[in-house]
């Protein structure tokens, strides 16, 4: 039987992980940035051009959302990267062949000192 560290060391042998510095040039560009963590992780504060799509619906949301198609830059995140390796790997195997993962997550995001969306930052939550 595999354990969950098991089965993201896995994941992250089968996609592409970005570092932050790459993470930060290309979420501008890409067709969709999303945070994969669940919804209150989100409104504690995330990364600008983010989308919420929580890990536990991405499979079930992905197709529902305008112009993603095989071809979109998807890139995703999660708190530590774990999460976000596993949704990688899930949505490469749905036909999705531009996905990266942000390495370390919105932790290394933070750590790097990379700007962020806060909940005093004027947006409402609601």
């Amino acid at each position: 039987m595999k354990t969950a560290q098991q089965l993201v060391a896995d994941a992250k042998a089968n996609i592409t992980e970005i570092d932050v510095n790459e993470a930060e040039e290309l979420c501008p560009k890409a067709d969709i940035v999303i945070d994969i963590r669940e919804p209150e992780e989100y409104a504690a504060g995330h990364l600008k051009e983010a989308t919420s799509i929580p890990r536990g619906v991405l499979e079930f949301k992905i197709g529902d959302l305008p112009n993603i198609d095989a071809n979109s830059q998807i890139i995703l995140y999660c708190k530590t990267s774990g999460r976000a390796a596993l949704a990688t790997e899930s949505l490469e195997k749905m036909g999705y062949g531009q996905v990266r993962s942000i390495a370390g997550g919105y932790e290394a995001w933070l750590e790097a000192g990379k700007p962020t969306v806060q909940p005093n930052d004027g947006i409402d939550f609601g």
